[in-house]
Parts: C-alpha cells; sequence; structure tokens
C-alpha cells in the first residue's frame, strides 16, 4: 500500500510500455510502427493507454461509442475491438490523410463496419447528434483532439453520455505544460481549467490517471 503515486522513472515507464506490448495485436504493433514515422507521430495514444481503454470499454460492456480526434486510428481500432459485434463507434475527425491510413487498418482488423467515419469539424459533428435526439445514448466516449475546444467537447460528449457512461479525455498533462502555464499558453490554461472543472462538476466521479500524457476519467451520474 502508498499514500501517494509512485512516480516512474524511465526504467519503469518501459517496463510498463513492455508489459502492455506483448497484449497488442501484431495488427496494432504495425500500425504504431507506420504511425511513428510520421511528422505528427506524438498524436499517437500511448499502448497502455490502448490497454486501459480496451478494459474500460469492456468493463462497462459499451456498445456504442463515439470518438473526438482519430488520427490514424490506433485508439478507434483499440475500442471498435472491444465493443460487441453490433457495436458501433462513431469517430470525428477533420482529416482525409491520417484518416485514410485508419481505414485501411480497421478493414483489415474487420471492423470497418463497426465505425462511422464523419469527416467534418467534431464540434458540428457532435451538435448535430445531439440535435437528432441521441443523448443519452451512448457508453464510452473518448477526446482526443484540439485542445481550445476541450471544454466544449466534455459538455456536448457528456450530455451524449447514459448514465454510468465514461469520458475519457486525453493529453491532460500538455507535457507538464499545465503545472505553470505560461501567460501566452492558451490550451495549457484551458486544459488546466477544464481538470479543475470536472472535478467540481457534480454530474461525474472523476480520475486523473497518470498515464501516457494524462488521461482524466469521468464516470457520468
Amino acid at each position: 500500500m502508498s499514500t501517494h503515486s509512485h512516480a516512474l522513472d524511465e526504467a519503469l515507464s518501459e517496463f510498463v510500455r513492455n508489459v502492455s506490448m506483448a497484449g497488442e495485436s501484431p495488427l496494432l504493433a504495425r500500425l504504431r510502427e507506420e504511425t511513428s514515422h510520421l511528422e505528427m507521430a506524438r498524436m499517437q495514444i500511448s499502448v497502455e493507454q490502448g490497454r486501459l481503454m480496451a478494459v474500460l470499454a469492456g468493463a462497462i460492456g459499451a456498445r456504442r461509442a463515439v470518438e473526438v480526434g482519430v488520427f490514424t486510428g490506433y485508439s478507434s481500432l483499440t475500442v471498435a475491438h472491444a465493443l460487441p459485434p453490433d457495436g458501433k463507434l462513431v469517430a470525428l475527425d477533420v482529416s482525409d490523410e491520417w484518416t485514410s491510413v485508419a481505414r485501411r487498418y480497421w478493414a483489415e482488423a474487420g471492423v470497418a463496419d463497426k465505425i462511422d467515419l464523419r469527416l467534418a469539424p467534431a464540434g458540428e459533428s457532435l451538435a448535430a447528434m445531439l440535435a437528432a435526439g441521441e443523448a443519452g445514448t451512448y457508453d464510452f466516449a473518448f477526446i482526443d483532439a484540439d485542445k481550445d475546444a476541450y471544454p466544449g467537447y466534455y459538455a456536448q460528449c457528456l450530455e451524449l453520455l447514459r448514465p454510468g457512461g465514461l469520458v475519457l479525455i486525453d493529453n491532460m498533462f500538455l507535457h507538464g505544460r499545465v503545472l505553470e502555464p505560461a501567460p501566452d499558453d492558451r490550451a495549457a490554461h484551458i486544459v488546466r481549467d477544464l481538470a479543475h472543472q470536472i472535478f467540481a462538476d457534480a454530474r461525474v466521479v472523476p480520475s486523473l490517471v497518470p498515464i501516457g500524457d494524462g488521461l482524466l476519467l469521468a464516470r457520468k451520474l
């Protein structure tokens, strides 16, 4: 037992990664490797974070999920695998270039029929889903997109979730920038403020997990 979190040094972080990779499918490993050569490779989630997402989606019996920010599809492929055969993931992004990689891997994995990719500004897509009467019908939401829009995405995703549903928000550490944000670091101020806002939100039970670049989990009451 311990009264505080143990800070992971590089050796322990490497241990976590290596153990997590042992459970990674060859296809996910290939996608991760291909993505690592892209200029924006840092946008991909960590292997250990993907494992946690799969466990959480399965633990709540998620059937309907929404993802804000797809990139090359590692997280969406992970979540799609965790959904039942009739499950559905609505994947929101604006880049045809990056999601073309995702679509290729979804097809190879046999989960393309589970994923509804919508290429448009995510705020507009989420608003359309709510306008279509989909509030309270989703089980799982993952947000990993433009940080300036995080508060709006959180509000919209929370409305889409059923009671007991989970929303996960990535990059809550912003590589340490949230500790003492520079005056002109708008994204860091927004993310830091959002963390405090969510922990004060009576509609959810939140937890901030020091995995990857900081993952905030919130269960809707």
